[in-house]
């Protein structure tokens, strides 16, 4: 616990996506005071034409009320 997901586009390296859940995870650790072996990150690619309907609706638009970033989209 706890377990980060992030949905993005595809086309961003693994380098970048490596360097991502490390920053995600360290300010996990210094917020939140959890222990760096508890965190796991992961990447869900979604293609753009599948974004409204994979992302955009289920996850902005159907809990609003969970966003603590909203886009600006």
């Amino acid at each position: 616990m706890p377990h980060i997901i992030v949905k993005l586009w595809p086309g961003r390296s693994e380098k970048d996506k490596a360097a991502l859940a490390e920053k995600m995870a360290e300010s996990m650790t210094e917020i939140m005071g959890i222990p760096d072996k508890n965190i796991s990150v992961s990447f869900e690619e979604v293609d753009k034409e599948n974004w409204d309907k994979e992302v955009y609706q289920p996850d902005i638009l159907d809990k609003k009320h969970l966003l603590y970033k909203k886009p600006g989209y």
